[in-house]
């Protein structure tokens, strides 16, 4: 089921284009990675998302219903700028943020219990916010915005801060959250997160969305045709035997054990590279190298789709 979609979403400021015409689609569920680099548009619509600001033109839609104020307390939005009241008290903050989202005191004090001791925050529930830590601050609010359990989650860059220990525990929630029925837009610049908790993405660049899709579809779309095969250590190399429809990207040699990246050309399945090699080596292993999206991103935002050097990755 289609939770929340935007069309042809146009943002001007002054004289510069914010988005031109980006269109979205998240269904009920999903982790929807809004992906682009600094200045593309991401935090303009995440700010139309959440009826900070209007667009200029286009339709958002929650559950097919034309986006109303109404809508704002279904959804969680965590913000790349951090904005808690730093003079207050942790515990008082979360509690009075969580009753702005409408909660009872007795109901937000049951959930942020259940939170705090989870993210091992009891001892601060007295402190000043001003006391904390980035880290610890950015948990505070990732709490604040879970606690009332919205239909959709906003996180902009939620790693932000954090150490590695606490990346990995922020991930899991997230993962916990879609488990549990959340519908999750994360954007972030970190694209092994994308891979580890995406399944849909839009990549925006220069205001207008130039890419859209299932990570696991986009990767496929984008593989280039090279293997990387291993074999037993011999006196060989690879561009001695292999004929014009292999290109041998990277040959080396260990005590034991020779690899080589080849790419197939001409459209020609891998078992044609196969047994092109079982005459002269037995091989190991035989993998296929599929492009993480990292170097999706890099390739659509740099190169106009095209990947600037095969080799990159062989790395």
């Amino acid at each position: 089921m289609t939770l929340f979609t935007a069309e042809n979403i146009v943002k001007r400021y002054a004289n510069h284009t914010a988005l031109n015409k980006v269109s979205i689609e998240v269904s009920a569920g999903m982790v929807f990675g809004l992906l682009g680099p600094n200045g593309a548009g991401k935090t303009s619509l995440i700010r139309i998302i959440n009826q900070i600001t209007a667009p200029d033109e286009g339709v958002l839609y929650f559950k097919g219903e034309r986006l109303k104020p109404k809508h704002t307390e279904k959804i969680g939005y965590l913000p790349e700028e951090r904005g808690l009241y730093k003079k207050m008290k942790v515990g008082e903050q979360a509690l009075y943020l969580a009753q702005l989202k409408g909660l009872s005191k007795s109901d937000a004090l049951k959930k942020l219990r259940y939170w705090f001791e989870k993210f091992e925050l009891q001892t601060w529930w007295n402190r000043k916010v001003e006391e904390l830590s980035k880290g610890m601050q950015q948990k505070i609010q990732f709490i604040v915005t879970v606690l009332h359990e919205p239909e959709i989650l906003i996180f902009d860059e939620p790693f932000s801060g954090f150490d590695p220990i606490n990346v990995n525990l922020l991930k899991e929630e997230i993962i916990n959250l879609k488990k549990k029925g959340s519908t999750i837009i994360f954007s972030t610049h970190n694209m092994a997160s994308v891979e580890e908790l995406c399944d849909n993405i839009a990549l925006i660049n220069k205001a207008e969305k130039i890419l859209d899709g299932s990570v696991a579809e986009i990767k496929r779309q984008y593989k280039s045709n090279i293997y990387e095969i291993s074999f037993p250590s011999a006196d060989i190399s690879l561009k001695d035997v292999l004929d014009g429809n292999f290109e041998v990207l990277s040959e080396s040699k260990e005590a034991y054990t020779g690899k080589a990246i080849v790419r197939i050309n001409n459209g020609m399945p891998s078992n044609h590279l196969i047994a092109a090699l079982l005459p002269h080596i037995s091989i190991n292993s035989f993998t296929e190298r599929i492009p993480s999206m990292n170097d999706i991103f890099i390739a659509k935002v740099t190169q106009n789709g095209q990947f600037a050097n095969a080799n990159n990755l062989t790395e």
